[in-house]
């Protein structure tokens, strides 16, 4: 791990940097066109009075390079809250030394001295080197679940009844 590295939890300050990293993530997920963030939203949701969404920032020299949003989840299963990791993002330059493991220790420590069941996210299935580095860090692939989303007029459509 470099030295020069630091992961901070996000401050209020950061809501232009974290709209822009995920600008950035999307772009990279060829997704651009569903990236919809605001400045407003993140303040509201990460920095309001009751945040449900949490962000930590990794700095290199003290320049940005990568963030991971995150929030809590519940297993009924486990009986036990666990961690979503909604993104994880190392700008591509800096991409290879270590920065992206970095946040995901960061945040398994976080649910093993809080005493949390689980650590999940989603990997698109064509990123292979994401894949291959998930599964270097132990992740296992649970190809047995499928994905279910309403948005759009079918939420609202849902929502109406």
């Amino acid at each position: 791990m470099d030295q020069d590295l630091t992961i901070r939890s996000a401050i209020p300050a950061d809501a232009g940097l974290i709209v822009r990293l995920i600008a950035a993530l999307a772009e990279y997920e060829k997704l651009a066109h569903e990236a919809k963030a605001t400045e407003a939203d993140i303040l509201r949701d990460l920095f309001g009075p009751t945040p449900k969404v949490f962000c930590e920032i990794a700095e290199f020299a003290g320049e940005p390079v990568g963030f991971a949003l995150w929030f809590y989840t519940y297993s009924t299963f486990q009986g036990r809250h666990g961690i979503w990791l909604e993104d994880l993002y190392v700008d591509p330059t800096m991409r290879g030394r270590g920065f992206g493991k970095a946040l995901l220790i960061h945040l398994a420590r976080r649910c093993v001295r809080e005493g949390l069941g689980r650590f999940e996210w989603w990997v698109l299935d064509w990123n292979e080197p994401s894949i291959e580095f998930y599964k270097g860090q132990g992740g296992i692939m649970q190809d047995e679940w499928t994905k279910v989303r309403l948005d759009g007029e079918a939420l609202l459509a849902l929502g109406r009844h």
